[in-house]
């Protein structure tokens, strides 16, 4: 019996972009997670218009963001750069996670603060907030439903650090629990996601407004 292979993929080329929010004004240096209220920084706002200008010449379609306030702000320079109306897609959502309102920031030294390790007992799944798998799964079917939006042209999703990082391990087959330190995840960073018809061909990373460091609180 000889080889056998998956078919070609075939169909309209698309391009999903997964767009992190820009920085937050924190000045308390909390876990904002899903709380409301939390606005971009001016700094922020000047990133969310870089990433805007580095789109501008992209087809973009549409763009679809988490109902959170920094990633409706991120999302705007964009959407009027491009004529179209931000649609809001819950599936875009911060992670849910037990330490929101806390100061718990990677590297902080938390893990050695005794009343957090009931919640840190299992870093696998993890213990502490959503499950990652349910993480990946609902992104998943939300860049789906962005694609169905314009097929053969791009779309721009504004989401969250811990919900695209899921996600692209997930695309890649990588296991889910991982290191926070080592995200590819910037703030104002583009994952971008290609799909020929349904199918994934391709995935890339950019960060049009600089590096900033995973110990940035918030996500």
């Amino acid at each position: 019996m000889g080889d056998r292979t998956s078919p070609a993929a075939s169909g309209p080329v698309t391009v999903v972009h997964l767009l992190r929010h820009g920085e937050v004004h924190n000045p308390e240096g909390v876990l904002y997670g899903r709380r409301p209220g939390f606005r971009l920084s001016d700094h922020g706002e000047a990133q969310a218009k870089t990433v805007a200008a580095h789109l501008g010449g992209n087809d973009v379609a549409a763009v679809v963001a988490s109902p959170l306030l920094r990633a409706q702000q991120t999302a705007q320079p964009i959407a009027d750069a491009h004529g179209v109306e931000i649609s809001t897609d819950t599936g875009l959502i911060e992670s849910g996670n037990l330490f929101e309102g806390k100061q718990f920031a990677v590297g902080d030294g938390a893990l050695k603060r005794p009343h957090v390790w009931r919640l840190m007992r299992d870093p696998f799944t993890p213990s502490w907030g959503e499950p990652y798998l349910a993480i990946a799964h609902r992104m998943l079917g939300a860049v789906h439903a962005a694609r169905a939006l314009a097929p053969g042209r791009e779309i721009v999703c504004v989401s969250h650090q811990l919900p695209i990082w899921t996600l692209r391990r997930y695309l890649l087959g990588q296991r889910l629990w991982h290191d926070p330190r080592r995200r590819q995840c910037a703030l104002a960073s583009l994952t971008s996601v290609e799909f020929t018809g349904s199918r994934m061909t391709g995935l890339r990373y950019a960060e049009p407004a600089g590096p900033s460091g995973a110990r940035v609180t918030g996500a």
